[in-house]
């Protein structure tokens, strides 16, 4: 992982131990973290699992506003993760069939599952205006950086 990331992963880890931040306020302030801090990284925010209802929904996020509050399991990017519990990293998202489209503007998506116990409770998801925008590396970060959120769950 890059020193970028390290750096990221750093400071994001000193968000999740402030005792004065709720949980939603530490999501938000990694959100706005990662927004502000990666270039490409240009709508990054949480959904959250509501298992019995089989859906997803909208929790803190960072980037311009969605409509999409809640996304059925299996529909889009994020759906898809829920139900597959594995990461989706999407180099052009006009050529995925399920892709539902928040904004024009986004062309590549990288989604990561948050596993608390064993369980899917929910993913990151970051989108870009840049194709193809998305690395191993982002995948490794965002999979360690989950690794730190899930403590919040414990």
């Amino acid at each position: 992982m890059s020193n970028i990331y390290q750096g990221l992963l750093s400071e994001a880890k000193q968000i999740l131990e402030k005792e004065s931040l709720n949980k939603d306020e530490k999501l938000l302030a990694v959100c706005t973290l990662l927004h502000n801090e990666v270039k490409h990284y240009d709508w990054v925010g949480f959904y959250f699992a509501v298992p019995e209802e089989r859906v997803l929904h909208l929790g803190p996020y960072c980037g311009p506003e969605t409509d999409h509050t809640v996304i059925p399991y299996g529909k889009g990017i994020c759906g898809q993760v829920a139900v597959s519990n594995e990461t989706f990293l999407v180099e052009d998202v006009m050529a995925q069939d399920n892709y539902i489209a928040c904004s024009m503007t986004v062309k590549s998506e990288i989604v990561v599952p948050l596993f608390v116990n064993g369980a899917n409770i929910g993913q990151i998801d970051i989108d870009s205006n840049t194709i193809n925008a998305f690395t191993a590396d982002d995948q490794k970060f965002l999979e360690e950086l989950n690794v730190e959120i899930a403590k919040l769950y414990n």
